[in-house]
């Protein structure tokens, strides 16, 4: 009996207990969720917010992978609105702590409640946040590394509560990262000397790799890790060829009057001549970039906020925690250095969940540019950053769906053969039987290992006898050149799809080096039939994004009316005979690509086109135009209306100044001198002038550089022997030991000059 009672009273106090437990939670939930109306007026929690806060509010250490657009800033802006002290908030950029500052102060009525403390604040500033941090005032503390490592920063913030820290954006910590800033190693001992608060880490980009090195650097190793999908299914990903780039864009923008958009180039000076361009062709553009003073930027990054401006074009500086959720196109003019900031960047499109276009233009060119930026680097970051580089070149050249290869690259699966939402998945190349392959190379890995990275393993399998491979006798094995008669570009895209396919995987430690999963032991145990399709093949375009050297360096690669170009190739060589001229000297056959694509009718239309002038026009191009003509009638062709893209007046300003220095027989090298040109950038602007149909004489110069033998022998190369104007051609045929590029060059000229135009 006296057993049934205790067992009772044991039952009661524990139901009882549960009860207030439930209680408890219950009353946290309802508070939670409260602070979330009442603050941001949201009824619910997205994702993982939620879980993180409690983390947080728990006082434990958090790291947060979430995409662009997935409420990052509210997993510490809500805990650091209920907890007693200050969040100090690690951000990496001026305009970003601004932007979030005022954002903040949109959902409170007393503006002290957020602050930033950075190099733009004069004294006064200054003294006004810290009087409202001592005062309790201010909840959240917005700091740039640099700022919070400072002595008297320091000291302040000795003196006040700090509730826990957030280092946004941190994926700026890891040298892996794509924004790494050597300051930011620096927080862990600010921090310790500080005294011990919570870190919540946020990034929207990071590897496996660039987070382990994150949580390494921040002493945070035991953290608990929520980790987001990186997948944003409205955006649609497109790699597009760099051609006729700029007449590309402003096609593609005209097709969405209205629509906000970004433009990311690599260099300021891009930056400027696009949007100058873009404004001149009636579109509605600002640029946006470090060196422009930072009261216009400020304007600038306003007037796109306020949809006062529908495109910005910027470098990668902009768009950092921006928050403006209909971005509809987001358009990189060069690829990016990494695929994290390729992601980051589009990731600024359809943060509302509506339309989001990505379209990169990609060329072998921007990617030698790159590799250049690299040099002079201490070879450590020449190495991470030329890895990096690699990742970006193998998703731009890859045929396999786009986000698959994205989200594989951030450690995340994605089941689905097809996106249906990329330009791969949309247009899928032929697949063909792999498992011969992928077996040779799985094999290969065996044979080195599993210590050698990807160029290495492909080198082996191709059979290049290298001074590396030879020191290693790797130059012995047995499988040593079993797949030459395949390319480097096809054994890299046989890699590539291994790694998707989890047969092999990079190592986290030494990342590079090529390491075989089980999976990939079982395959080689037992290979099956497994489909695979060759990555894209792309040519090599110039600065303006056109491929060829040509007379000024131009053609459309490509593209256009095949069966009129073909009628324009005859009919050339029908008006060539005639005239007795090389076929080049009538039209480049640019130029006739050029026409295939816009159908010029009358002779002032032609000079649309790329490499005709209105000189060359009157003197060759009534046959042509008559024949375009009769084709459009014939077929029913509907002509783009789009032909002429208006460019910068300074342009035009130059080729008028060396028009009329060239009258005066001014010296060559003085012209350049002026202009702050290279000499052969002036040939080239020269060449652009003559190929168009203007007569320049520049006898002059060319008496006193280049001898009369010289001369003769040239002029009679380009008349007689010559099947087109290619500079390398006449190189190879005259002797590169007896001729210069230069020399040519001005021949050439002389000889295009006096015989087309």
């Amino acid at each position: 009996m006296r057993e049934k009672f205790i067992s009772l009273l044991s039952q009661f106090f524990l139901g009882l207990l549960q009860l207030v437990f439930t209680k408890m939670i219950n009353t946290d939930e309802i508070s939670l969720h409260e602070h979330l109306r009442r603050f941001f007026g949201f009824g619910k929690f997205i994702g993982n917010q939620e879980a993180i806060i409690r983390n947080v509010l728990n006082g434990k250490d958090t790291f947060v992978l979430m995409p662009t657009g997935g409420g990052k800033s509210l997993c510490y802006q809500l805990p650091a609105l209920i907890m007693e002290g200050a969040a100090i908030v690690v951000s990496p950029l001026i305009a970003l702590m601004k932007n979030q500052v005022d954002n903040m102060r949109s959902f409170v009525l007393e503006d002290g409640i957020a602050h930033f403390l950075n190099s733009s604040l004069n004294r006064a500033a200054i003294q006004q946040v810290k009087d409202d941090v001592l005062s309790g005032k201010t909840k959240m503390l917005y700091v740039a590394p640099e700022s919070l490592i400072k002595e008297d920063n320091v000291e302040f913030l000795k003196q006040i509560k700090i509730s826990f820290y957030a280092i946004d954006e941190a994926h700026c910590i890891s040298e892996w990262g794509h924004d790494f800033r050597p300051e930011y190693r620096r927080i862990r001992a600010i921090v310790n000397e500080l005294g011990g608060a919570p870190i919540i880490a946020l990034t929207a980009t990071a590897t496996p790799k660039v987070q382990h090195d994150i949580q390494k650097n921040l002493g945070m190793l035991g953290a608990e890790v929520f980790r987001s999908s990186f997948n944003r299914p409205n955006l649609y990903y497109e790699v597009r060829q760099k051609v006729n780039v700029v007449k590309e864009i402003i096609k593609y923008i005209r097709l969405r009057p209205g629509k906000s958009g970004i433009i990311y180039c690599l260099s300021r000076k891009r930056v400027e001549e696009l949007a100058e361009t873009l404004c001149l062709n009636g579109i509605k553009a600002l640029p946006y970039h470090a060196g422009i003073d930072s009261v216009v930027r400020a304007t600038n990054q306003d007037k796109f906020l306020m949809e006062e401006v529908d495109v910005i074009v910027a470098t990668i500086a902009f768009g950092m925690g921006i928050d403006k959720p209909d971005v509809r196109f987001v358009i990189h003019y060069d690829i990016p250095k990494s695929l994290e900031g390729y992601y980051q960047e589009t990731g600024r499109a359809g943060r509302d969940h509506g339309e989001g276009q990505c379209i990169a233009f990609y060329s072998h060119k921007d990617v030698q540019r790159l590799e250049k930026l690299l040099q002079g680097k201490p070879l450590p970051e020449q190495e991470i950053g030329r890895l990096l580089l690699m990742e970006t070149v193998a998703y731009a050249e890859s045929s396999m769906c786009r986000r698959k290869l994205l989200l594989h690259y951030f450690g995340e699966d994605y089941d689905a053969e097809s996106c249906g939402c990329c330009d791969n998945c949309l247009n899928p190349k032929v697949q063909f039987e792999g498992k011969e392959y992928v077996t040779l190379a799985l094999e290969t890995l065996l044979a080195l290992r599993e210590k050698f990275k990807t160029e290495y393993v492909i080198d082996v399998i191709r059979g290049e006898t290298t001074s590396l491979i030879r020191s290693y006798n790797h130059n012995e094995l047995e499988i040593f050149g079993e797949g030459e008669e395949k390319s480097e570009h096809f054994w890299d895209a046989i890699i590539r799809q291994c790694l998707i396919r989890k047969l092999i995987r990079k190592d986290i430690e030494q990342y590079g080096l090529l390491v075989l999963t089980e999976k990939g032991r079982a395959f080689i145990e037992k290979p099956y039939s497994i489909m695979l399709a060759e990555s894209h093949e792309y040519a090599d375009y110039d600065d303006d994004g056109e491929t060829g050297i040509g007379l000024a360096g131009k053609s459309s690669a490509g593209g256009g009316d095949e069966i009129l170009f073909a009628l324009l190739k005859g009919l050339l060589l029908s008006e060539s005979r005639r005239r007795n001229l090389p076929p080049f000297v009538v039209f480049p056959e640019t130029s006739l690509r050029d026409m295939s694509i816009h159908y010029p009718t009358t002779i002032e239309e032609l000079p649309n086109c790329q490499g005709v002038g209105l000189g060359k026009a009157q003197k060759f191009g009534k046959p042509f135009v008559e024949l375009i003509a009769k084709y459009v009638a014939e077929n029913n062709i509907v002509r783009p209306q789009d032909m002429v893209v208006k460019s910068s007046p300074h342009k035009s300003a130059n080729k008028v100044y060396i028009i009329r220095s060239i009258d005066r027989q001014l010296d060559l090298d003085d012209i350049a001198a002026s202009k702050k040109l290279k000499f052969n950038d002036l040939l080239s602007e020269i060449e652009t002038i003559v190929s168009s149909g203007t007569k320049l004489n520049i006898d002059y110069y060319i008496q006193q550089h280049v001898d009369e033998d010289k001369q003769d022998e040239i002029v009679k190369y380009f008349h007689s022997e010559a099947q087109s104007d290619s500079i390398q051609e006449a190189l190879s045929t005259l002797g590169v030991e007896d001729f210069t590029e230069a020399e040519i060059r001005l021949v050439r000229i002389k000889f295009l000059s006096e015989q087309g135009n």
